[in-house]
């Protein structure tokens, strides 16, 4: 019986991962092209024929970013029944990612923290909360919250003080704590029937 060789990464895979190592633990500003490219070992032609520039990496990067968070909290909110469970399982997603020993913070905050308005940086970033503000959208709206809307709103600015605070302050319990807040917000909010 052949064995199969196992596949080697693509230089666009080598690159990304790369990328997502050093710009996550060290910063997109901090982090040089060369420095992507030694550790990815590929050619420095294969970055700019892969995305031509350094600002087209960093957004391939969020939009990795974006892809695997979307993941762990698409797949931590199977194990809920209803929406309104799913709506604390978001912050039990947001606590696994705390307790990972090589959390660093919010990556779409640390990236735009110096890139202008118009950046393609910042418009991943905002592709990325415009996801996370319409799952809790749809998650309220499936509960059957009067304003899903404004309770989506509070419930976001929940989730980004976890994760300032799991940054800023190391606390892997933020998250926990947010998702007490939340619970509170939920029990509180009224319900559109209610209105009726």
């Amino acid at each position: 019986m052949a064995t199969v060789a196992a596949k080697k990464p693509s230089a666009r895979e080598r690159l990304l991962e790369a990328a997502n190592e050093l710009f996550y633990n060290e910063g997109v500003q901090t982090v040089g092209i060369d420095r992507v490219i030694e550790h990815a070992g590929v050619a420095k032609a294969s970055l700019y024929n892969t995305f031509g520039s350094k600002e087209e990496l960093i957004t391939a990067y969020l939009d990795l970013r974006n892809a695997r968070i979307k993941d762990r909290i698409t797949h931590t909110l199977t194990r809920f029944r209803t929406p309104r469970e799913q709506l604390l399982g978001v912050f039990d997603a947001q606590g696994e990612m705390f307790t990972d020993p090589r959390y660093n913070g919010c990556p779409f905050v640390r990236a735009t923290a110096e890139v202008p308005e118009d950046s393609r940086i910042r418009r991943a970033a905002e592709k990325y909360r415009a996801w996370v503000r319409g799952l809790f959208t749809d998650l309220a709206t499936r509960s059957g919250y009067a304003d899903p809307e404004g309770l989506a709103r509070r419930l976001h600015l929940l989730y980004d003080g976890a994760q300032q605070s799991a940054r800023m302050d190391r606390d892997p319990s933020a998250a926990a704590t947010a998702r007490a807040a939340a619970s509170v917000l939920l029990d509180a909010a009224p319900l559109a029937s209610a209105r009726a």
